[in-house]
């Protein structure tokens, strides 16, 4: 049977803005020491969209990401509100980074994101059938958008030009079921 071992004795929120709070938990351990844990708590979900059309190409998203203070190539990610539906984060913001709408959502994987410090969940679906109409990204973004096949994408991963574990975890797992012929 799985229980947990932690003992909480006292939490206290350190810090918080829109999008995080963090805070420090004052826990026994498993071995019953004293210890201090803080966990980082997301308030949007993580929304990741694979867009695949007919010959298995896919759109990536090309930006610069301020914490690793360098350029990222991603599938469509971005926040979902704790209190929308995830498939209709999903169709936003694939909308608006890339243009493309989808008239079918699949969702193909759930992840927990840094368990070990976060709560972060990220929902990751797969688009189909879409058509293609002008992206509207947020103005904090700077997108370059670029379509591949998604061999191309996979080879991308494997040979470490994409690093995003949300990307790297869809386009895998993608290729799987394609290979499997399960999409």
């Amino acid at each position: 049977m799985e229980h947990n071992p932690w003992k909480t004795i006292s939490s206290e929120p350190v810090y918080e803005s829109a999008w995080i709070k963090v805070v420090k938990h004052e826990v026994l351990s498993p071995a019953s020491k004293p210890a201090i844990y803080s966990v980082v708590n997301f308030k949007n979900l993580a929304i990741g969209i694979l867009a695949l059309d007919n010959e298995n190409n896919t759109w990536l998203v090309g930006q610069w990401r301020y914490p690793l203070n360098e350029y990222a190539w991603e599938i469509p990610e971005g926040g979902g509100s704790l209190d929308v539906d995830p498939m209709d984060s999903a169709k936003r913001e694939l909308k608006e980074e890339t243009g493309i709408v989808a008239k079918d959502f699949k969702e193909i994987m759930r992840l927990h994101l840094s368990n070990s410090a976060t709560n972060e969940l990220a929902i990751v679906f797969i688009a189909k059938n879409l058509s293609f109409e002008e992206a509207e990204p947020e103005e904090s973004e700077v997108l370059q958008v670029k379509k591949i096949p998604i061999t191309e994408a996979y080879n991308w991963v494997m040979e470490g030009k994409i690093t995003d574990a949300i990307s790297v975890a869809a386009i895998l797992k993608t290729k799987i079921l394609i290979d499997q012929n399960l999409i």
